[in-house]
């Protein structure tokens, strides 16, 4: 079982190959941080796909810790955050013939976890895995299980492991004792627009800060590994200028949000507002999809480019990152921005 929406879940979803995986989230469509169900639909249809396609490539820098021998994960042992290569090398295929097979429970949370003894006594029942979703079983589970999950949907289902991948919360409580942080909503700390805190000579990057600062109207903080990289390094800029009495201006990376990564062996670009963030009803969309090829979203706003989503190999991130920093007027192009009969990278060059 899996538990969560986000980006691990995501991936360990289709990593996974070989075993019945039971998907529990808390949202109505899958991928509820990073895209809206028009996406999810067009993800999911990759997971029903009886043969897996070759790997596409990403050629990104890694980073290890120098003089320090690999080992095992202990409850001893601390490491860096997993980034998007933390699966690579890792043997995620199951026994079973088939690729995937995943029955997913959506609006749903975990309502309590027994041991196989505890679940013993309670002579409660689970159910078996679904095979047809347009018929739920309603026959018990014959198979003795290490462990098992009621849901809130008063679904229990017995597995061999859970894996929880619930999001991340700010990890500022070894710092706070003694101190005076001040602490944004989400309990992070602030932090200004060179990174310091609230303290003298005290800053804070990645997931445990809150950016305070009146951001960029296509940017926004989420804790995610390449912005926690960034900040990082902009921190470290900040401190060595400070210490030699210069200032520095903010760094460019903050004037666009932009993500890349990886889904169902999709190429997926996030850019701005996305998922009109802040926006309120004051937008519109355009849509383009092509199943099983691309999906292109791009969040529009008195006719000019606030976000997009791209999904698949569709050569438009350069074009739209510009088209959203310059804030370009393109309310002449109406719906004919998205037609694929239109070189947009070369009509923009």
């Amino acid at each position: 079982m899996i538990i969560g929406n986000g980006g691990i879940a995501l991936e360990l979803v289709y990593e996974i190959e070989g075993c019945e995986i039971i998907w529990a989230i808390k949202d109505k469509a899958i991928g509820n941080t990073f895209f809206d169900a028009g996406a999810a639909e067009f993800l999911t249809s990759k997971l029903i796909a009886e043969k897996p396609e070759a790997r596409i490539a990403h050629k990104r820098t890694r980073y290890t810790t120098e003089g320090r021998k690999q080992t095992k994960t202990g409850a001893g042992n601390m490491g860096s955050a997993l980034g998007p290569d933390w699966h690579e090398g890792l043997n995620l295929k199951g026994t079973k013939e088939f690729s995937h097979k995943i029955h997913i429970e959506t609006m749903c949370e975990v309502k309590k976890i027994y041991l196989q003894e505890e679940f013993r006594i309670s002579k409660k029942k689970s159910l078996p895995f679904p095979r047809d979703h347009s018929n739920q079983s309603v026959t018990t589970d014959k198979e003795v299980w290490p462990v098992y999950v009621e849901l809130t949907n008063e679904k229990i289902y017995g597995c061999d492991f859970i894996v929880s991948a619930t999001g991340v919360t700010p990890n500022t409580e070894p710092f706070l004792c003694g101190n005076n942080f001040d602490l944004g909503e989400d309990g992070g700390l602030k932090v200004d627009a060179h990174m310091h805190t609230s303290l003298s000579d005290v800053y804070a990057a990645g997931d445990m800060c809150t950016a305070s600062w009146r951001p960029s109207p296509v940017w926004q903080q989420m804790r995610l590994w390449t912005q926690a990289r960034q900040m990082g390094w902009y921190a470290a800029k900040c401190m060595a200028a400070a210490s030699l009495g210069e200032s520095t201006d903010m760094d460019f990376s903050f004037e666009l949000f932009a993500h890349v990564t990886k889904f169902f062996n999709y190429k997926v670009v996030l850019l701005g507002k996305y998922n009109a963030q802040g926006l309120g009803s004051d937008h519109e969309l355009m849509l383009r999809c092509t199943k099983g090829q691309e999906y292109v979203k791009v969040v529009m706003q008195n006719g000019r480019m606030m976000g997009a989503v791209l999904i698949g190999e569709t050569d438009l991130e350069e074009t739209f990152e510009n088209l959203i920093l310059n804030q370009t007027d393109l309310s002449s192009y109406g719906e004919d921005l998205l037609d694929p009969n239109i070189d947009l990278e070369d009509y923009f060059d």
